[in-house]
């Protein structure tokens, strides 16, 4: 807008610009986010790109562009010796489902190479007619056999190794001759001597065995939970109270279980050469139709068959702690003068323990579970620790034939002790004497062929 006199007069301000100084704070934030010389900088630095973007390259010559060509070639397409000598053969105590392979490496595969050519090798297998192609596997470089696991008994194949390198390259393969096919074998003679430990286990039961039948060889180191039954059975029978024979939580599928019934009828005829009565309430139905036949065939025995009682061998209920507080609640009503806890026990354990031991009753445990045992040895009487248990059978029935499985197995358990002293007195003194290479071969032949699979 120009005034009279010819000078141009300042235009009128509207909205912000009303507020004053609001506008002149705006231009001094810009000016101090962009000051001039920055951006300078950056208009010359585009005029600059401009003209480089604007200028074209030279371009290259024929010569040059083969060149390069030629080095892209080589760096992905190289020409690899390949292996040779490919030799198959059946793989040994098997059967008949694997072929071993084994092969010369090829002359680019050496180590002191940088970068290695040889990568790996690549095995592949065809049936003997040429057909069904695949490949198998692929081995580092450096290998020179392969098992094929895969095969089939009967089948015949042909088998080929080609070297690859970086990229896309492989050598020519190397082939079989002929084909082969896998063949069994009657004895795994890597086995061999699990074979012979077998053996000398079970001829030392059969020994035993025949041994105890002359009427030697009967003793049987004392129990002293078994020991004491008598002593339990005729404290019930002068008190005038019931036993308790409780034959754990799980069925007649367990070692346990059959265990604490063989246990049972020894008590049972014990019980009924006293007249005293027994109670054995379980939880699963099975084992109830173990026991009252256990029970009955006890009381024939003992010459009192109308003595026997059947509702004395009941089921109470598969739930746990609902056969628990059935347990208790009897204990504590009928006041048991003796209690044994046989077979498997949980977290109930301890509850059955305590409550036997409120009520003054001779209690006789034993169980496989290792984490129960402290509970019982705790608040029982006597408790059957390990084998014990397991043993119980033999010792109080004095049955040649369990006698003889029971020390046939003892003379197992000696020699399973000394090859593993031997073994930790080996591993010991290869420690000590690393260079000795005697110590060192004899404690892998014990290792692998003595005790494991033979390095089959």
């Amino acid at each position: 807008m120009l005034t009279s006199a010819g000078q141009t007069a300042p235009l009128p301000m509207t909205g912000a610009s009303h507020n004053g100084p609001g506008l002149a704070a705006q231009q001094h934030r810009r000016q101090q986010q962009f000051p001039p010389t920055r951006s300078l900088v950056w208009i010359l630095c585009l005029c600059l790109g401009n003209f480089w973007g604007a200028t074209e390259l030279p371009a290259q010559s024929p010569e040059s562009r083969a060149d390069d060509a030629s080095t892209e070639i080589s760096a992905t397409e190289i020409d690899l010796a390949p292996p040779s000598a490919l030799l198959a053969r059946d793989h040994p105590n098997d059967a008949g489902t694997a072929i071993d392979l084994t092969w010369q490496l090829s002359p680019d595969d050496r180590a002191d190479r940088k970068p290695r050519l040889v990568l790996g090798y690549q095995i592949s297998r065809t049936l003997a007619d040429g057909t069904m192609r695949e490949t198998l596997d692929r081995v580092t470089a450096g290998v020179s056999e392969f098992t094929d696991r895969s095969c089939e008994f009967g089948t015949a194949y042909l088998y080929e190794v080609a070297a690859f390198g970086p990229g896309q390259s492989v050598s020519v393969t190397a082939q079989l001759s002929g084909p082969v096919q896998p063949a069994r074998q009657w004895f795994n003679r890597s086995r061999a001597w699990f074979g012979m430990l077998t053996i000398v286990v079970c001829g030392s039961v059969v020994f035993f065995t025949e041994f105890v039948k002359t009427g030697r060889g009967t003793y049987v180191r004392p129990i002293a939970g078994l020991q004491a039954i008598n002593e339990a059975v005729g404290r019930a029978t002068e008190m005038g109270r019931p036993l308790l024979f409780v034959p754990g939580l799980r069925d007649m599928n367990e070692i346990s279980t059959v265990a604490a019934i063989n246990v049972l009828s020894h008590v049972a005829r014990t019980a009924a050469e006293y007249d005293a009565t027994i109670e054995v309430p379980t939880n699963r139905s099975l084992v109830m139709t173990a026991a009252r036949e256990t029970v009955h065939a006890a009381y024939l025995s003992a010459g009192r068959p109308e003595a026997f009682n059947d509702d004395r061998i009941s089921y109470i209920t598969d739930e746990q702690m609902a056969y628990v507080a059935w347990l208790t609640g009897y204990m504590v009503r009928e006041q048991p003068a003796g209690c044994f806890y046989l077979g498997i026990f949980f977290a109930e354990s301890l509850i059955l323990a305590e409550t036997g031991n409120a009520i003054g009753a001779i209690q006789i445990a034993g169980t496989s579970e290792t984490a129960q045992l402290p509970f019982f040895v705790a608040a029982c009487d006597y408790t059957l620790i390990g084998e014990e248990l397991f043993a119980a059978s033999a010792y109080l029935s004095g049955e040649p034939h369990q006698l003889g499985s029971l020390k046939g197995q003892d003379a197992g358990k000696v020699l399973a002790g000394v090859l593993l002293v031997t073994g930790c007195l080996l591993a010991t003194l290869a420690g000590l004497f690393p260079g000795s290479p005697g110590l060192t071969s004899t404690l892998n032949y014990l290792v692998n062929s003595i005790l494991g699979r033979g390095g089959a």
